[in-house]
């Protein structure tokens, strides 16, 4: 345990790569199992989900743009080329986690070459190390942002206090970004408030200048309902109240953030007050073939189904469609993790049949089961 510490503590002075450090642990994560190579429901439980395959073509558009060998850093990233060709895959949240880590190794660039300045490898990990010396979340947000603002040219950021209210407000120095620069440089800094925190702290309203994507389900998902866009400023707003938090984390703390970064940046700290995130958990302690009707579920969360109908909507989901989205992230997750057949799979998700299963994951992916089998094979 102490050579361990060390090291690590060598890879914070020399400004190594710890990402990659992250994705060996996440690939013998995956490989542990049963001796009957089924996930059992804790497992599933901690896979968190999907993620859509237009987040992939995001994160990896300025690689495009360089002519970079993407093909690389998808193998690296045990991502097949072939699932993106259907815009509406997904692929496993851990999957996307190694993509972070072969894109930033392969740009040595931790912001994926979206800044003229690139945030170079080792960045992150030494910016993490130097807040545990902040006493309180306030302190730690603007020796944050000063960090930041150092490394990036084209985004600044600055703390604004207003009564019970704080704001982390984004200025372009340049033209408007898109969503996902937004939304990444977002993720580092929440991800780390919420650590040292040890707290979700929650978003209350995110207003960005930038045009809404064509799906930003999974950023209302990751951060808050409350998105705004072609707003006059960039602004996140959140409680005051969490900046008067005391910092306790120590190095063990500090090791065991950097062990799980940067799934979960993406994971652990999503958006908590949503109905469809309720429901979606409650849901996920049972098994498919226990799922309630939409009667009993209401009744469950002391709502009739017209209010919860209403509420569902204007998260931009139905309950059918939650339930729909379970069964997908599950299947994926058996498909790239297990050896289990079809009719396996099938049954554990509650279909009469193999057949019923593979025409309901084409509807819901855009490709067949067998895409993702024969793709996990020949990665």
């Amino acid at each position: 345990m102490a050579l361990y510490l060390q090291y690590n503590f060598q890879i914070v002075q020399l400004g190594c790569q710890f990402w990659a450090i992250c994705q060996l642990l996440y690939e013998q994560l995956f490989m542990m199992g049963s001796s009957e190579n089924i996930m059992d429901r804790t497992d599933l439980e901690e896979s968190k989900g999907t993620i859509s395959v237009s987040l992939v073509h995001e994160a990896l558009m300025v690689a495009y743009s360089r002519g970079l060998d993407t093909r690389l850093i998808l193998q690296k990233a045990e991502i097949a080329p072939e699932i993106l060709h259907s815009a509406k895959a997904r692929i496993p949240v851990s999957a996307y986690a190694r993509l972070w880590t072969a894109l930033a190794d392969h740009m040595n660039d931790e912001f994926f070459g979206m800044d003229s300045h690139p945030m170079r490898r080792g960045s992150y990990q030494l910016l993490s190390k130097m807040l545990l010396q902040a006493e309180t979340l306030e302190k730690a947000v603007q020796d944050m942002l000063k960090f930041l603002n150092f490394i990036l040219d084209n985004l600044q950021v600055e703390l604004q206090l207003e009564q019970d209210k704080a704001y982390l407000v984004l200025h372009d120095q340049g033209p408007v970004k898109r969503m996902f620069s937004y939304a990444t440089y977002l993720m580092l800094v929440h991800g780390l408030i919420c650590w040292l925190s040890s707290q979700r702290v929650i978003l209350d309203k995110i207003e960005l200048r930038c045009m809404q994507p064509l799906d930003d389900q999974d950023y209302r998902v990751r951060f808050c309902e409350k998105i705004y866009y072609g707003a006059s400023q960039n602004r996140i707003e959140f409680s005051r109240h969490y900046l008067e938090i005391k910092i306790k984390k120590d190095k063990n703390a500090w090791y065991d953030f950097l062990k799980h970064t940067p799934q979960n940046l993406l994971v652990r700290y999503k958006n908590p007050d949503s109905l469809s995130f309720s429901i979606r958990k409650y849901l996920s302690e049972l098994i498919p073939a226990e799922w309630p009707e939409l009667t009993d579920i209401a009744a469950r969360f002391n709502l009739s189904e017209t209010t919860m109908h209403r509420r569902l909507k204007y998260e931009g989901v139905s309950y059918q469609q939650l339930k729909n989205d379970i069964r997908r992230d599950i299947a994926i997750e058996y498909l790239t993790h297990t050896d289990l057949s079809l009719q396996d799979i099938s049954e554990q998700l509650d279909f009469h049949d193999a057949s019923a299963f593979h025409r309901a994951f084409k509807k819901w992916t855009g490709v067949s089961p067998g895409t993702y089998r024969q793709n996990r094979s020949k990665l």
